[in-house]
């Protein structure tokens, strides 16, 4: 047993770690963890569609690794993290006020009555991560990067106008290569938007550009590794905004993954 502080707790860990003997996170690290008992059943059902197995080693971590789930909202990645890197690692659960009132349903089930392992609830203001300088071993945003390109704006009783100015991504991307360590990767996985999107696009279907998204994050320094097709859905509409019922869950997903230089 081993105590870690959490937030506002103290949680004994009962969750199952991987063995010292094998210390690479690879697929079957992935999928032993996905059989943990005691998984929240909403997790369960969203392994079908998320596929972790086929993310989470694109980190390539190795046990008593440090990464940080950003905008991780209820903290599905997070909890899976967790049991991968082991007890001598820590999984930061990174949200804002915004993501962390979408995910607190998860969140509440989550932290309530259970213990999801060695999770550092981690919410901050804005965009802010606050981590140390090259303390990080891996970084992961999911289906949150096209929110910082999204313009805010609010109903005045006849149309939809702008109030206020959209989130500084560069801003964001500077502080997790800050963070990585070198030779640390940095997962990315969103809605496929048409190509030739704009900003506007992007707000109404919450879906952005892999080819924008890829140059601004080679902008900050990290250099471009791969694009993984596992989550890619070719009868996926993207004419369709994400939440319609008869594309949410099966959208067309990109997966991009980066290497802070070493």
């Amino acid at each position: 047993m081993k105590l870690l502080y959490c937030g506002f707790y103290l949680l004994f860990f009962t969750v199952a770690y991987p063995s010292a003997h094998s210390a690479v996170v690879d697929e079957a690290t992935v999928l032993a963890a996905m059989k943990n008992p005691g998984r929240l059943p909403d997790d369960i059902e969203r392994d079908r569609r998320s596929k972790p197995a086929s993310i989470i080693p694109l980190l390539n971590l190795e046990s008593g690794d440090y990464v940080v789930d950003i905008f991780g909202s209820g903290g599905y990645y997070s909890e899976l993290l967790a049991s991968v890197v082991g007890e001598d690692g820590e999984v930061f659960l990174h949200n804002n006020g915004g993501f962390e009132a979408w995910g607190i349903n998860g969140l509440t089930d989550r932290f309530t009555n259970r213990n999801p392992g060695n999770i550092i609830r981690h919410t901050r203001e804005g965009l802010e991560l606050d981590l140390k300088e090259e303390s990080i071993d891996g970084a992961l945003i999911v289906m949150a990067i096209h929110d910082m390109y999204v313009i805010p704006k609010r109903y005045n009783g006849v149309e939809y106008v702008q109030v206020g100015e959209m989130a500084n991504a560069q801003y964001l991307l500077q502080q997790v290569y800050f963070s990585l360590k070198p030779g640390g990767r940095f997962v990315v996985i969103d809605h496929a938007g048409n190509e030739n999107s704009d900003n506007e696009t992007v707000s109404e279907l919450h879906r952005i550009m892999e080819t924008f998204v890829r140059k601004e994050i080679e902008k900050q320094g990290f250099q471009f590794l791969s694009s993984t097709d596992s989550l890619r859905n070719g009868e996926d509409d993207r004419s369709m905004i994400v939440f319609d019922l008869d594309v949410q869950g099966k959208t067309d997903r990109f997966v991009l993954t980066f290497e802070k230089p070493k």
